[in-house]
């Protein structure tokens, strides 16, 4: 078996209000009520889904806020990704700095959302 793409991945999050509303303003995605209670984010062909701490699924039994870890790839400068990640005021951890991911080479800058998950906005080269 060979896996080819990623479809989601899955954060526990501590206010759901709050983790929308700043995935919608930092990064531009949407956020959507999958069924009563059960929320995503969506971007592209992708999706984070989340979790509720009180709830979290049998299978992601032992995940709590702030545990996750994750790049997103965006067409934007990085210059702009800097101006506008200080205009949300989004504390930058390191970057822009050359990384490689699965893309190939990129530029990445890191910082976190409000449960200390670390997230990673690359343009690739």
């Amino acid at each position: 078996m060979q896996v080819h793409t990623l479809d989601h991945i899955a954060l526990v999050v501590a206010d759901l209000k709050n983790t929308c509303d700043f995935y919608e303003r930092v990064l531009g995605m949407k956020s959507r009520e999958e069924r009563p209670g059960k929320w995503c984010l969506e971007f592209g062909a992708s999706k984070i889904s989340l979790h509720d701490p009180r709830h979290v699924p049998p299978d992601a039994a032992g995940a709590s806020p702030g545990t996750g870890v994750f790049c997103v790839l965006t067409d934007a400068s990085v210059t702009d990704i800097v101006a506008h990640l200080k205009r949300e005021g989004v504390t930058i951890l390191m970057g822009p700095i050359d990384r490689v991911g699965g893309v190939g080479p990129m530029t990445s800058v890191y910082f976190k959302d409000p449960d200390g998950n670390l997230l990673e906005v690359s343009k690739p080269h």
